[in-house]
């Protein structure tokens, strides 16, 4: 595990008075899988690829996590991310264990008949060990709707009529109104709960946000239409900037037309770097891990930091955000939207019954507002910051449901 995401759950664990030995048996995965994916590619050659699933936590259910298909995946990677799916859906308080995996592999080096050849003998290798009641994949980085619509019909050859197996599927397979849009909307969200708390309103705040992926944009939308100033914006083209708030559906039409937003007309060109420090209320990290480092978070002028990407904070950064008294609304919090839906769907799975995108929203709404007032309420009276009070909760509703369930 990084030193980071170890980092945290030690500070939480020391706080909750957790011995070694518990600490220990938390940290610790329950399984971890690494298999060959050989497959033939569309000249004729043979290919060989590793894949892993590794299932951290089931003490509250059926372990949760995604499946990215990344030239960088690797043990160490896939570890730390599944403890973090563990301690998330703890947070929001789902009824999961955390889990995570992928394939070692560049999806865009693929066709898309090597794509799904590669996702479906994936499956062949994992599925005795997934399932709805097991451990329910879901899309991550290089994957999507179309990925899981594979993966959910390759399990099914094994086990019969089971749309419960993997979430993020396209509607037509089971999937659920909204999932595509949920991590974003989360984020709003719990950006919503954080100025509520500070008395302040969501019209006309300036916010930046690093990413225009699935996340950023999402987020970069209903944030402007409910009224927030989007004054910056970025992807891995560059950025731009703009005071006086940028059109963000003319922007998404430029993306679509031209594909780089550095020629977008109406606004400042910027990097990626000086999109962290702009003038903004609100900063919105959607893209990388590790952007935020103790060289550049004394040049931040945000005085909110709502983590839409996974891990975009290194420890040092969170120490001086702390003493500049800046609020940090942790990943393992803001970006819940994407797993509290994707439980909804296996809900609706599961009940064989259709949810409307309204109720969608509003369970949405209701179940990360609760969350954050859950995490505001433990910072507040043990006058500790939102991250460790996050990991209090969620490291402390594991430690509870493990001792609960009895060790023979």
């Amino acid at each position: 595990m990084s030193s980071a995401a170890q980092r945290y759950f030690e500070q939480a664990a020391k706080i909750l008075g957790m011995g070694d030995r518990e600490q220990k048996m938390l940290l610790t995965p329950l399984r971890e899988v690494r298999v060959q994916v050989a497959m033939r590619m569309d000249d004729g050659q043979v290919a060989t690829y590793v894949g892993y699933r590794i299932q951290h936590d089931k003490s509250r259910g059926p372990m949760k996590g995604g499946l990215r298909f990344h030239p960088e995946v690797n043990s160490a990677e896939v570890l730390e991310l599944a403890s973090l799916m563990t301690w998330k859906t703890a947070v929001v308080d789902l009824p999961y264990g955390g889990a995570k995996g992928g394939i070692s592999v560049d999806p865009k080096t693929l066709s898309p008949g090597e794509l799904e050849r590669i996702t479906r003998k994936f499956i062949d290798q994992i599925h005795e060990v997934i399932g709805p009641d097991q451990d329910i994949p879901a899309p991550d980085m290089g994957t999507n709707a179309q990925v899981m619509a594979w993966i959910a019909n390759q399990y099914e050859k094994y086990h019969g009529y089971s749309p419960g197996c993997v979430t993020g599927k396209p509607v037509e397979m089971h999937g659920i109104d909204g999932r595509e849009e949920a991590t974003g909307r989360g984020v709003t969200i719990v950006l919503q709960a954080t100025l509520a708390r500070l008395k302040r309103p969501l019209k006309g705040i300036s916010v930046a946000i690093q990413g225009f992926g699935n996340v950023g944009s999402f987020a970069a939308s209903i944030l402007h239409d409910l009224g927030a100033k989007v004054v910056a914006v970025s992807d891995v083209t560059g950025g731009i900037f703009n005071p006086q708030g940028i059109d963000v559906a003319a922007l998404q039409t430029h993306l679509a037309l031209q594909g780089k937003m550095s020629a977008f007309p109406d606004g400042q060109i910027i990097t990626n770097e000086e999109l962290l420090a702009c003038d903004a209320e609100v900063l919105i990290p959607a893209a990388l891990g590790g952007v935020l480092t103790a060289a550049n978070a004394k040049n931040v002028r945000a005085k909110i930091i709502i983590e839409a990407a996974n891990g975009p904070t290194e420890p040092e950064a969170d120490e001086i955000f702390q003493q500049r008294e800046i609020i940090v609304v942790p990943d393992i919090l803001a970006n819940a939207g994407g797993v509290t839906v994707s439980y909804f769907e296996w809900v609706q799975n599961r009940q064989h019954f259709k949810w409307e995108l309204a109720d969608v929203r509003e369970k949405l709404a209701k179940q990360l507002t609760r969350a954050f007032e859950d995490v505001w309420t433990i910072a507040t009276e043990k006058k500790v910051t939102l991250r460790a009070a996050a990991y209090l909760l969620g490291v402390g509703r594991v430690a509870r449901a493990t001792k609960l369930a009895g060790i023979e």
